[in-house]
């Protein structure tokens, strides 16, 4: 019964790094309205070759302004979703941050020398241009926020 308990509590303690519209705000001053990509058959392909599944939405949230874009997603580390943003310009990524993370081992991932590798990278062949250096005992955590790099990329390039 205790481990049931414990197993419980542990699971659902988030780590809230940083609230979505702190992110916004810190990215664009004042933030833009948010504008919606809508998934059709051409985006949802593209997305189930980054990610690896088919994305689960009919549509994606994202904020533009002065050349850049942001993008706010979710994918599963080990047992739950991370919550990373992403901002775009030029068809590369300026930035990458986790905003929630769920899981209780690799939050790595949030720290800045981690996420500095994405900045920069692009898609080529439908794979970021760059290697990533993984995390030891991170490893599922590394690869979702890769998925969600090359999500993000494909998204931007469907936009608007």
């Amino acid at each position: 019964m205790l481990a049931a308990l414990l197993t419980c509590c542990a699971a659902s303690a988030d780590s809230v790094y940083q609230s979505r519209d702190d992110f916004l705000r810190e990215v664009f001053g004042a933030p833009p309205p948010p504008q919606v990509l809508w998934v059709d058959s051409s985006v949802q392909g593209a997305l189930k070759a980054a990610l690896g599944h088919p994305y689960g939405q009919a549509r994606v949230r994202y904020w533009r302004k002065d050349g850049k874009t942001a993008w706010i997603l979710d994918e599963l580390g080990k047992e739950y979703p991370i919550t990373a943003a992403f901002v775009l310009g030029k068809g590369a990524i300026d930035s990458a941050r986790v905003l929630v993370y769920r899981e209780t081992r690799g939050m790595e991932v949030r720290y800045p020398s981690f996420l500095r590798q994405y900045s920069g990278a692009r898609l080529q062949n439908g794979r970021l241009d760059r290697p990533i250096d993984g995390i030891s005992g991170a490893t599922l955590s590394v690869q979702a926020m890769d998925r969600m790099a090359r999500a993000a990329l494909v998204l931007d390039g469907h936009a608007p």
